[in-house]
């Protein structure tokens, strides 16, 4: 009963919205307040009426703090509702009566025409039908109970995927938006890892690119389509894609002042070059609805899609879509592997000895507070490479020829422990301060058969504009190299009994939020003689 009442809410949501913009605002309740109050009241089996809250004068009953607390957790409708506040220029879906509201003598504004009673005869055929449905329950239910129970369901599932919809669209209306200003691609086509990288793959690979037809998944300025990579690696024919309607009007006009622009009525003499590339303002998932897609599909698939830790923006689902739908079978993707890397770091990696003095004075007590901040969300900042002090592995690595969208989500583990030779071994003790994560992709000889090519963003190469994804322990684990002493009280990762093994289980999956990601990390230090020590779980939204 109180799952109906929560979808029958929807179409009350209508009174909700009027009513809101005059009394229940102007007494700061909410819309969880209101739904909260309505399914206690179902729950507890006792009546409520929209037409009774309309004529409500004062205080209302859901007013109380109490109410402020959702009755059932991750409501779905709850988010239904706060379309209204994020998106009261757009149609929300459903029919909402509009009327002139008035404020003044202390009274509340109100409804004008015709439209409230409008509503509240949509309340009371609510009612009606929440009454006829808990009649058909409370006798045990049939087949009209059955069919009534399977058409909500499928109004909750399609509520919430109209929701889901809306709120995808304006993430990604964001997201391109982000890609509108010049000051990112300066700093993207300025990372010359980045840009060397990809030049390499194309440009010295001609046996992969001479005559090919490419897709650009992503190509922002078209740097890669354009400037110096697949038209003037030899392309037959460049597509170059991008959400953003900005960057896709820039990407035309470069390409049609470098020359290289397809123009399908012009013939070979008017030509005059290799005037091989397209640019379509579009997602690479609608692309087939944009242009007619070669038949056989892309020969080469190229994109830039990387994001933080990798997988930030989610960008790489797109690439799978396309290389799912739009290159030919055996056709190449740049690059074709990705792998995320970790270590463990010290306490040069915090910003500890910094606030130890600043200008001759001592401010440790906002170092810690800082830390404390760094152990909740991921911070991204270059992290030198003497600060790292564990050896380097491996969490994940993707084959981007063969994955699955769903692979993006995973889980996985890493080893950490300290160098025992080299020039980066270390005697004794040493505090680990938290993990850091960074990525190599590779333009692998499984297509760049002429000269493979590594792009890596680790702390011991160059930096690029990626930098390294910084996750802080709670607390510092102590590691050593030297054997644990034996019957020794004191707790793994203390100072007298120090971690031989630091192991991380990580997650990464797709946050709630589209193109975010949520980090799980789970520690356990391991001393020498196999005693255990497991610290709480953190969990960090990128």
């Amino acid at each position: 009963a109180v799952e109906y009442a929560q979808f029958e809410a929807n179409c009350c949501a209508k009174l909700l919205l009027s009513y809101e913009v005059t009394s229940v605002r102007n007494q700061s309740t909410s819309s969880i307040s209101w739904l909260t109050w309505i399914a206690i009241l179902v729950a507890e089996n006792k009546c409520w009426s929209c037409a009774e809250i309309s004529q409500l004068e004062g205080k209302v009953p859901w007013a109380e703090d109490s109410y402020l607390k959702p009755f059932m957790e991750d409501d779905s409708l709850l988010h239904s509702l706060s379309i209204f506040d994020d998106e009261e220029d757009e149609d929300c879906g459903m029919p909402v009566v509009t009327g002139e509201c008035s404020v003044g003598n202390g009274r509340s504004g109100e409804l004008q025409g015709n439209g409230l009673n409008t509503i509240i005869d949509d309340c009371s055929d609510i009612s009606a039908r929440f009454e006829k449905a808990v009649t058909t329950e409370s006798n045990g239910g049939d087949n009209n109970g059955s069919l009534s129970e399977e058409q909500t369901d499928r109004q909750l599932k399609i509520t919430r995927a109209s929701v889901t919809a809306k709120e995808i669209k304006k993430v990604d209306d964001n997201y391109f938006g982000s890609y509108s200003s010049f000051g990112i691609h300066r700093e993207m086509l300025g990372d010359k890892v980045r840009t060397d990288a990809y030049r390499d793959a194309l440009l010295d690979n001609p046996s992969l690119m001479n005559g090919a037809t490419v897709l650009d998944v992503g190509c922002g300025t078209g740097i890669l389509s354009l400037g110096f990579s697949s038209a003037k690696a030899g392309a037959s024919r460049v597509v170059a894609v991008d959400g953003s309607a900005k960057m896709s009007s820039v990407a035309t006009h470069v390409a049609k002042n470098n020359g290289l622009l397809y123009d399908e009525n012009a013939n070979t003499e008017q030509k005059g070059g290799p005037q091989v590339i397209s640019v379509v303002h579009t997602k690479a998932e609608e692309l087939n609805h944009k242009i007619v897609v070669p038949p056989n599909g892309f020969d080469v698939l190229v994109s830039e899609w990387m994001g933080y830790c990798l997988l930030y923006e989610s960008m790489l689902s797109s690439v799978i879509y396309a290389r799912d739908h739009f290159l030919k079978p055996g056709g190449a993707i740049l690059p074709d592997t990705a792998t995320i890397l970790g270590a463990g770091f010290g306490r040069g990696g915090t910003s500890l000895p910094f606030w130890e003095n600043v200008y001759g004075f001592d401010m440790s007590c906002i170092g810690k507070e800082v830390t404390g901040s760094s152990a909740r969300f991921p911070v991204v900042d270059v992290l030198d490479s003497k600060d790292v002090v564990t050896d380097t592995a491996v969490l994940h690595y993707f084959d981007l020829a063969t994955m699955k969208e769903s692979e993006m989500d995973f889980t996985a583990s890493l080893e950490l422990r300290l160098p025992e030779s080299g020039a980066a071994a270390v005697a004794g003790v040493t505090w680990c301060h938290g993990i850091v994560l960074w990525f190599d992709t590779g333009f692998t000889d499984r297509f760049c058969k002429d000269k493979p090519v590594v792009l890596s963003t680790s702390p011991f190469s160059t930096p690029t504009h990626w930098s390294q994804t910084i996750f802080t322990f709670e607390e510092p684990i102590a590691i050593t190299n030297e054997k644990s002493v034996v019957g020794s009280s004191a707790s793994v990762g203390s100072a007298e009994c120090p971690a031989g093994t630091i192991r991380s289980r990580i997650s990464i999956v797709r946050a709630s939020e589209h193109r975010s990601i949520d980090i799980s990390i789970e520690t356990t230090g391991i001393s020498s003689d196999g005693r255990k020590r497991s610290w709480p779980a953190q969990i960090f939204n990128l």
